[in-house]
């Protein structure tokens, strides 16, 4: 199984991955963060996913294999990574949003903290795609590679709502996260459905 996480697999539809990453621990290059919030975008059936219209050299990852990372530059200043899940082919993944950094704090910090500013609450160093990504060292040379996550000790409670900071399919209920947890970005509020 990709990624060495027992239970998930990552054949199925992103919407059904989503909520299963909850409470997993992703490790990348020094860092673990505990996955609090993450979003799933279906492919040519998600009008807001990068591969909607297709495959190309930027989004050919999310193509690939499943359990492994896509990694594209956001905004001309973050690096967000998604999980790449179903079938080979569809094009569909698991943006990871947010989450707890949970070993590598020090070196997490170093990424992220910038000298003239005030320090970077723990629960603020994942909390938001490019925040997370920044944490855990993300590059596009990241692309492609396989996952490392490891199990949850038990199923979070989870809620789902609208996804955040897109323009297209914005009311869908694919985005997924721990209710209460202060690592979740904002807008916290107006979940869909409740697990």
């Amino acid at each position: 199984m990709a990624g060495g996480v027992s239970g998930i697999d990552f054949t199925q539809t992103a919407d059904v991955v989503a909520p299963q990453l909850l409470g997993c621990v992703v490790e990348h290059d020094g860092v673990a963060v505990r996955l609090t919030e993450v979003e799933a975008y279906l492919g040519a059936d998600d009008e807001a996913a990068h591969t909607y219209r297709g495959k190309t050299a930027r989004n050919a990852a999310m193509f690939g294999p499943p359990g492994r990372l896509y990694v594209y530059f956001s905004y001309g200043i973050h690096f967000n990574g998604n999980i790449v899940c179903a079938p080979e082919g569809l094009g569909q993944g698991c943006l990871m949003r947010g989450g707890e950094v949970v070993a590598g704090e020090e070196l997490a910090r170093e990424r992220r903290q910038r000298p003239e500013r005030a320090p970077i609450p723990h629960e603020n160093l994942a909390r938001g795609p490019g925040n997370l990504g920044q944490a855990l060292g993300l590059t596009l040379a990241d692309n492609g590679t396989p996952v490392v996550l490891s199990s949850r000790e038990e199923e979070p409670e989870w809620v789902a709502g609208p996804r955040v900071g897109i323009s297209k399919n914005a009311d869908a209920p694919l985005r997924f996260w721990v209710p209460g947890d202060r690592t979740v970005s904002t807008p916290r509020g107006r979940p869909r459905g409740r697990r």
